[in-house]
């Protein structure tokens, strides 16, 4: 293998990033302050549609400040796709409730509304939907179905920005709560970091209230007051949950280049559509005619008829010198989940086809034209 290794993933940081940190760290505020503020301020007026926005220190964390605001407690049940990242389903146990998790649709890998619906007992409290690789799930069926319950609806959007549903932003759709993921891969990142956004007024009190040990009053606020502002209640065991500054510098010069960041990735993903069209593969699930997909991953799928698998696949491609990545393996298989609730893979047929076949290729922006081609042409050759 002559040619350098070619990551699965990279951030796309530049100088003014790197100028906006340096500012933060000359200015005296590295933990939450000023930047981070704008930051929120800046989000939320990308989302639209009267959304407020919460800087978090991960979308792990805004999902647990999510699910608490929204009233969720030992004993509930909380409705999540297995076919997702373990964050998903392990901040419904900090609050001591049981994650269900349920099977996805074969196509989209997104979770599956009928499943949804055939899983709700009178324990359950809410469901998190998760954008798989930034396709939008079917929310409409979603949203009416946890108002036909009464249920709440937090999105689990990590991979879902920029994606819209019908026109719209997730954000800003009519759910109680949606958290974005900044971590390094995905894009637009803050190194670590996450949002949550909600139309819900109180819900965006009780989230900053537990974001810093359920204090009573912003400590930022109280710091730059120009009168003694010393006094403070802790009126609940809040969580230690809050973003930097520095992260947030980062943030605000990532959100700025989000649509230069979102073009690229699908000019990619349509070359990846037309070059691979003619292979063995399940390509992904493209989104309803005028909405945006994120594109946050490229999950292609094997068919059986690629005479390959999918752990020697992978190592074919590495041996050439690309990195891939599998998303996901399901909750399932995991041995917390898969013990405590004696889950079996054929509890979720379409989840554990999924996993069996498939790979996530590099599509990220610092990719050139010929880092793609060399993927491209590097997956022929296997599948030839």
């Amino acid at each position: 293998m002559s040619e350098t290794f070619l990551p699965y993933a990279l951030p796309d940081i530049g100088e003014e990033e790197i100028n906006e940190v340096v500012d933060a760290l000359r200015s005296g505020w590295v933990t939450t302050g000023p930047k981070t503020k704008q930051f929120e301020s800046d989000f939320a007026a990308f989302i639209g549609e009267g959304v407020e926005a919460i800087a978090v220190n991960s979308a792990t964390s805004g999902l647990h400040l999510a699910l608490e605001a929204v009233g969720i407690r030992a004993g509930d049940e909380v409705i999540v796709p297995t076919y997702t990242f373990t964050t998903t389903a392990e901040v419904v146990r900090y609050l001591g409730a049981d994650p269900i998790l349920v099977d996805v649709d074969p196509a989209t890998l997104n979770i599956d509304p009928e499943a949804i619906r055939r899983a709700i007992t009178p324990k359950t409290r809410a469901i998190v939907p998760v954008h798989f690789s930034g396709l939008a799930c079917e929310m409409d069926q979603i949203i009416a179905i946890a108002r036909e319950h009464n249920l709440k609806v937090v999105e689990d959007a990590a991979h879902a920005l920029p994606t819209s549903y019908h026109g719209r932003l997730i954000g800003s759709l009519d759910t109680d709560a949606t958290v974005f993921s900044f971590y390094a891969n995905k894009t637009m990142t803050t190194g670590e970091g996450g949002m949550v956004v909600s139309k819900n007024k109180e819900l965006i009190k009780r989230c900053k209230i537990m974001r810093l040990h359920g204090i009573s009053r912003d400590a930022f606020d109280r710091y730059v007051s120009k009168s003694p502002s010393w006094f403070y209640e802790v009126i609940e065991p809040g969580f230690k949950y809050n973003m930097t500054d520095i992260a947030a510098a980062m943030g605000i010069h990532q959100l700025k280049k989000l649509r230069r960041f979102h073009l690229a990735r699908l000019d990619m993903a349509e070359r990846y559509d037309i070059e691979l069209a003619d292979l063995p593969l399940i390509l992904p699930a493209a989104p309803h005619a005028g909405d945006a997909h994120a594109r946050h991953v490229y999950p292609i799928r094997l068919k059986p008829e690629a005479g390959i698998e999918r752990g020697d696949f992978i190592q074919r491609m590495a041996d050439q010198g690309i990195g891939c990545s599998v998303h996901f393996i399901p909750l399932h298989l995991h041995p917390v989940w898969r013990d405590r609730y004696q889950l079996k893979p054929e509890q979720f047929k379409h989840a554990q086809a999924a996993f069996e076949a498939e790979v996530s290729i590099p599509l990220y922006t610092r990719m050139t034209e010929d880092d793609q081609t060399r993927v491209i042409n590097t997956i022929r050759n296997i599948l030839s």
